[in-house]
């Protein structure tokens, strides 16, 4: 009846084999990680996507690219006064666009981490996460 249907069986038995055995501490390791970036994801949604735009390369002439970009990938505490505090980073060469950066004093620490993670982890960015005390220290605020 179907053309395939031969290694059904066999493909099943290996998805079974797959998710037998203890794999705990692999899932509660990824897990911190993998929420991080649901809330960086959803951070950048709501608050960046308007001006960087979903594949977070920007407008050009208007809003700077995030991908491969030397302030996102460069040090997140640079990163984090950037976009908390509006300490423009050394970096980022002076009057290259005609708009300004808005200032996200709100942001918690532990949620700047999971953005800066995030955009250091996506559109083609190779990054490491970003640890939410390192922003903290660079806040100086004790978040």
């Amino acid at each position: 009846m179907y053309k395939h249907a031969a290694w059904l069986p066999a493909a099943l038995l290996c998805a079974v084999a797959g998710c037998s055995g203890d794999n705990s501490d692999l899932d509660h390791a990824s897990a911190p990680l993998t929420a991080d970036l649901e809330t960086g994801a959803r951070i950048y949604s709501g608050y960046c996507v308007a001006c960087h735009q979903e594949d977070a390369r920007g407008i050009p002439e208007v809003y700077p690219s995030l991908a491969g970009s030397p302030v996102v990938l460069g040090d997140p505490k640079e990163l984090a006064l950037w976009v908390i505090k509006g300490v423009r980073p050394a970096s980022l060469p002076p009057g290259r666009y005609p708009t300004n950066m808005r200032q996200f004093g709100w942001m918690k620490a532990q949620d700047a981490a999971a953005l800066f993670t995030y955009l250091r982890s996506h559109f083609g960015n190779a990054g490491s996460a970003v640890d939410a005390a390192a922003i903290e220290q660079a806040l100086g605020d004790g978040e």
